[in-house]
């Protein structure tokens, strides 16, 4: 069973992280949540632990909040969509359209001379 010190630092900074994320953007949000979870993760290490201790499930917890912040910050540095499509050419008889004030124009000449 993880301590109750270890989930609220995991839920203090995983506030943290959607508040910044309103604010800075998902990647620099994930960062900083996983600056402070590697800190959390070392904290819990170097504690003293004994038979009566939740030592392995505090870091458990935490190893495993650093990973879904990981597939987080993953996720959003995809990209959202995949490359344009291209244009399919002009069958028989078909003619293009430009849209308007697209014509072309003639360089430095007027029309109809």
């Amino acid at each position: 069973m993880i301590s109750d010190e270890t989930v609220d630092a995991i839920a203090h900074i995983e506030l943290h992280r959607q508040e910044m994320a309103k604010e800075t953007g998902i990647a620099a949000a994930c960062s900083e949540a996983l600056r402070k979870l590697h800190e959390l993760l070392e904290r819990e290490r170097e504690a003293p632990h004994g038979p009566g201790t939740r030592h392995a499930a505090n870091i458990e917890a935490v190893t495993g909040e650093i990973e879904r912040v990981k597939r987080l910050a993953g996720a959003a540095a995809q990209p959202k969509q995949g490359r344009p499509k291209p244009r399919q050419p002009l069958g028989p008889g078909q003619q293009h359209h430009l849209p308007r004030g697209k014509q072309r124009r003639t360089m430095g000449r007027g029309r109809g001379r």
